[in-house]
C-alpha cells in the first residue's frame, strides 16, 4: 500500500514535529516546511495529497493557498487557525481549503479529519 503524502507548513517547529510524529504513527509520509516559501520551493518536487497549512505565518497562509491554488487547483489543503478567524475562514474556503483545524487541537480529531480528505 502506497503511504499517503502529506505536506505540514506551519512557522512553530514545535508544531510540525508534533504534527509529523502523530502522522507518521498513523503511517502517512510527512514532508515538513517552516514557512510560505519552503512550502512552495517544495510544491515543484512533491505532490502530497494533503497539505495542512497554517493560516498566521510571516507569508500568510492565506497567500501561500492563493499561489497554490492558482498552480494546483486539485491540490487539497486543511487550514490551521485560531478563533475568531470568521472572515479568513470565508476566504479560505472561497479558495478551495477543504476543512480548518483549530489551535490547540486534539490529535484523534486531526488523524479523523487527515483520513477522512485523503481516504
Amino acid at each position: 500500500m502506497v503511504k499517503k503524502k502529506i505536506m505540514i507548513v506551519d512557522d512553530s517547529r514545535h508544531i510540525v514535529k508534533g504534527v509529523r510524529t502523530i502522522l507518521e504513527s498513523e503511517n502517512f509520509e510527512v514532508i515538513p516546511t517552516h514557512d510560505g516559501e519552503e512550502c512552495l520551493d517544495k510544491l515543484k518536487k512533491e505532490k502530497p495529497d494533503l497539505i495542512l497549512l497554517d493560516i498566521l505565518m510571516p507569508m500568510s497562509g492565506v497567500d501561500v493557498l492563493k499561489r497554490i491554488h492558482k498552480s494546483n487547483p486539485e491540490t487539497k489543503m486543511i487550514m490551521f487557525t485560531v478563533m475568531g478567524q470568521e472572515r479568513v475562514i470565508k476566504e479560505c474556503k472561497e479558495l478551495g481549503a477543504v476543512d480548518f483545524i483549530t489551535k490547540p487541537f486534539d490529535n484523534q480529531d486531526l488523524i479523523r479529519r487527515v483520513r477522512q480528505v485523503v481516504g
